[in-house]
Formats: C-alpha cells, sequence, structure tokens
C-alpha cells in the first residue's frame, strides 16, 4: 500500500459566493503556476467557475461527474486508479470535486454516510500519491449531522480565513470502527427470493435464481450480472471463512434490489474490510469486488450470525452500463 500524508480539504459551500471567494483564487494560483487541476462538480459550479476564471478556465481540466461518480465502491476504486496513474507519470494533479451524492430520507439505505466512508478510507488509500483532494459539500443540502461528519474525515477545511486544521479529525480506522456495525433497516417479513447454500457446489442454482429474480424485476442482463456477481463474492465468503449454511434472501425497495446473506460464523468482518485493494490473488478480493458491483455494502454481526447487505438502485447501476458502454 502506498505511504505518505494525504492532503484531504473539506469546503463546505454556505452561500452562492462562497465557491467564488474560495475557490476561484486556488485555481488562478495553478493556472499561473501552470500546475495541474482536474474540477468535477456540479453544473451549476462549473457555470460559476468558468465564469469567474475567463481565459484560467482553459488551464483547468474539467471532469465529467458521470465518469467518475456511480456506484460508490466503484467511484472510490475510479479515483485511486486515476491518481496512481498520475503518480506513476510522475505529475501532481489537484483534484476538486463535488461529490454526486444527495441526502434522501425517503430511500431503503443512508447513502450519504456510506460515501463518507469512502471519503474516510481516501485519507489511507490515496495517501502517497501525492495529489491533494479538495471535496465540496454544501451545507444547504445537506442537515448538519452530515456536515459534521465531512468535516471529521478531512484533516482540514478551507475558510474565508484560510486553511483552518480540522480539530475534530478522525482516522481512517476509527471513523469506520465507529461506523461498522450500522444498525439495517428491519429485515422484510417475506422475501421475494430465499435460498439456502450448504456447500459450493450449489452456488450455480443461487446464482440462477438471483438473476432470474433481478431481471424480473427490470434489470437489464448486464446489471443483473453484476447483482448475481457480487453475492456470489459473498456467499463463497460465508462458505469459506463463516460456517454453512449461509441463507440469500432478495427483497426490493421501490426500484432499488437488496440481497442480504447471513452465516452462522459468528466472525465479525474487519472494519476496512472490502475497502482497500488486494495485494494479490486470495487476499480479501471477495468483499473489495462486492464493493465495486454495489452500490452501498452494509455488515453486521449479532447472536452469532453475521449478515452482509447488498444494495443496487435501477437508475446508479444503469447509468453506469449507459456511461461504460
Amino acid at each position: 500500500m502506498q505511504t505518505g500524508r494525504f492532503d484531504h480539504a473539506a469546503l463546505i459551500v454556505d452561500s452562492d459566493d462562497t465557491v467564488e471567494r474560495l475557490l476561484v483564487p486556488v485555481l488562478r494560483r495553478h493556472a499561473a503556476a501552470r500546475q495541474h487541476a482536474l474540477v468535477i462538480v456540479n453544473p451549476e459550479t462549473e457555470r460559476v467557475l468558468r465564469a469567474r476564471l475567463g481565459a484560467d478556465a482553459g488551464r483547468v481540466e474539467w471532469g465529467v461527474p458521470d465518469a467518475f461518480y456511480g456506484r460508490l465502491g466503484f467511484a472510490f476504486a475510479g479515483f485511486r486508479q486515476y491518481l496512481q496513474a498520475q503518480h506513476a507519470q510522475g505529475r501532481t494533479v489537484h483534484v476538486i470535486a463535488e461529490p454526486d451524492v444527495a441526502t434522501d430520507l425517503e430511500a431503503p439505505v443512508d447513502r450519504v454516510a456510506a460515501y463518507l466512508s469512502y471519503e474516510a478510507m481516501c485519507n489511507d488509500v490515496y495517501a502517497g500519491y501525492g495529489c491533494p483532494v479538495t471535496c465540496i459539500w454544501d451545507s444547504r443540502r445537506h442537515p448538519t449531522l452530515v456536515i459534521e461528519g465531512v468535516r471529521s474525515i478531512h484533516d482540514h477545511e478551507l475558510t474565508v480565513e484560510g486553511r483552518r486544521e480540522n480539530r475534530a479529525f478522525v482516522p481512517a480506522t476509527e471513523y469506520l470502527r465507529g461506523r461498522a456495525e450500522v444498525a439495517m433497516s428491519p429485515e422484510p417479513d417475506v422475501s421475494d427470493l430465499d435460498v439456502t447454500v450448504t456447500g459450493l457446489g450449489e452456488l450455480t442454482r443461487c446464482r440462477v435464481g438471483l438473476w432470474a429474480w433481478a431481471v424480473e424485476f427490470g434489470f437489464a442482463d448486464a446489471a443483473a450480472d453484476q447483482v448475481t456477481s457480487a453475492a456470489n463474492e459473498v456467499v463463497t465468503n460465508g462458505l469459506q471463512h463463516g460456517r454453512p449454511p449461509v441463507r440469500v434472501r432478495a427483497w426490493h425497495h421501490d426500484k432499488t434490489l437488496i440481497v442480504q446473506i447471513d452465516d452462522d460464523g459468528g466472525r465479525a468482518l474487519p472494519v476496512d474490510a472490502g475497502y482497500r485493494p488486494p495485494g494479490g490473488p486470495g487476499d480479501g478480493i471477495g468483499l473489495w469486488l462486492a464493493r465495486q458491483l454495489a452500490d452501498v455494502l452494509l455488515t453486521r454481526t449479532d447472536a452469532g450470525r453475521t449478515s452482509v447487505r447488498l444494495y443496487f438502485p435501477y437508475a446508479v447501476t444503469h447509468r453506469e452500463l449507459d456511461v461504460h458502454a
């Protein structure tokens, strides 16, 4: 794994002119010094920046949010691959990103909270690439609790008074430890699919059932493949590292497909399970792949049972298929 200090700043937007006052001067300095900057923001923020930068806007690399954001684990890995490639070329790029996640109280899972866990892991996984990252969060779009969480995983903040250290900063493993046993919403009394797997020889039957279920609820074949592959990785882990039998249940919440895998091993998963890229074949690759394929992955160990729950929102999964087709 890369080592080094990661320059991870938060820029909290609280008015229409915050971006103009705090970010435009940074980009002008980069342009004057011919330093590389990649800006990935929503269309309105980009419009404001381009208008204020004028000719300097042409010296900035503008990223397309859909090319970087989508399923949370996929976006996390995509940014890592980009930073790794820049480091390999000897380039230092200041990445300025406005996360494409929104607080939605009607959603079946807190997607923003899941995203913040990935943000926390940036401090470890992106360290050593030498590329600073500034994250823009709008306090008018997110509740105070979310903004406090944002501050706790960035070591400093850009303010009108300049760079300010976040004294409440929490290291990645400590932050994840506080979220490892996230309270899952209650399971339905009846699932769309309920399968018990006792050995590796029954994986095919399980995969076929999950694939047909996903297609039945309108998922394209390629998206159904991803649902099946992610669940298969977790089921395999349960068989090999937990205690069979492994129970697989699947249900839906509007257009989000949800799969939960339980085993009776009662073995708590490491807090960073699936966040760090595997170092080699068989090195924790199962949960890493599952996090790439599902949008959100939650874990819980309770009363001798280890549970992993996967969420596949229709719009997010199929947007990625459209982008990368």
